[in-house]
């Protein structure tokens, strides 16, 4: 499955201005717990910041700088629906923090509110016209939207502003990989690996990229760096349970995959991979079990109900393989439309 980030890109607001202006033991308490908590920020200590910006809160409610920087802390930890709160009092606050409007932006998009990450959008088009960051989380609204043209145009616009940006080179990466273009997308995802290393994301794109050209090997070199970055990567476990499959190691596979599941149980891709395990060890009803699973998640996988319709068929149950890929063939499902023309009137 590839994945495309809309990860958080807002500075975090400085302490300067705020001195200057402070007179009061209360707001200069404020400003000592906001200076420790960027500190802790910026060592991804992000609970902890959390607390101290809390701290200077509660010395001056009136502080707009610590509840948005709270809020970016709070998507840090994906929980944007609090995010979005703190940020939206940072804007009752002072309407002028233009940084405001593009973090509740990306809170807006985390939690699937498109009009409202627009609107934040809209109001700091002309600020923010010459910003990167700006073009990319526009990117990211036009994805969200299905309108892949702009989202193009936008991270194409962000990168000749910042060319080494290694988020907005997997997003585009994501991009020429859904139409099919592997080679340019492999070259965003590489590039992206030069910027940033442990971007766990091109890492474990390029492992798809490489499943895709039956290089498994080298798949799950590129799934094994990922793990070693984040071994409760549900993305990297999956998809290097599937390459061990391919690979005829699926006892291996299988701890993999159910681990994945474990910490994403709404993969539908896992649970498929989980069925063609199964199929390997030809345990055909578990194998529908998990393959249903992965129908009821409504996620496209591709070959889904050709390996359903063809585990009914091991199973001398006709009438149901025939059911599923007649299904699979109204979905494009290349291996449903060899099969029904092949076993179905």
């Amino acid at each position: 499955m590839i994945y495309f980030s809309n990860r958080l890109f807002t500075i975090l607001i400085g302490i300067t201005l705020f001195l200057n202006s402070c007179t009061s033991q209360n707001k200069k308490d404020a400003s000592d717990f906001f200076l420790k908590a960027n500190i802790e920020f910026r060592k991804s200590n992000y609970q902890e910041a959390i607390r101290l910006f809390d701290e200077a809160i509660d010395k001056n409610d009136e502080f707009s700088d610590a509840f948005l920087n709270k809020g970016i802390a709070l998507i840090k930890l994906n929980r944007s629906e609090e995010a979005y709160e703190s940020i939206s009092k940072a804007i009752e606050i002072d309407h002028t923090l233009s940084q405001a409007y593009m973090a509740r932006a990306e809170a807006s998009l985390a939690t699937g509110n498109l009009i409202e990450a627009a609107a934040d959008l809209s109001e700091i088009e002309k600020e923010y016209a010459d910003s990167s960051k700006y073009y990319q989380i526009h990117g990211n609204l036009a994805i969200r939207k299905g309108d892949y043209s702009t989202a193009m145009s936008d991270y194409d616009k962000a990168l000749s502003l910042v060319p080494n940006s290694a988020e907005v080179l997997v997003n585009r990466g994501y991009l020429f990989y859904k139409d099919g273009n592997y080679a340019q997308s492999q070259i965003d995802f590489l590039a992206a690996i030069k910027s940033n290393p442990r971007l766990t994301e091109a890492l474990n794109n390029l492992g798809l990229i490489a499943t895709k050209e039956a290089n498994f090997e080298q798949a799950n070199a590129y799934f094994d760096r990922a793990l070693a970055i984040d071994p409760a990567n549900a993305l990297a476990l999956n998809n290097k349970g599937f390459v061990l499959i391919k690979l005829n190691k699926d006892q291996e596979a299988k701890p993999l995959i159910l681990r994945s599941i474990e910490i994403d149980p709404d993969n539908a891709h896992a649970y498929f991979n989980l069925g063609l395990y199964y199929r390997v060890t030809k345990n055909w009803n578990k194998a529908l079990e998990s393959f249903h699973k992965s129908i009821d998640i409504a996620e496209p996988v591709e070959n889904l109900y050709g390996f359903t319709g063809l585990t009914y068929w091991d199973l001398n149950q006709s009438d149901m393989a025939c059911n599923n890929w007649k299904k699979g063939s109204l979905l494009s499902d290349a291996m449903s439309v060899e099969y029904l023309k092949k076993h179905c009137k």
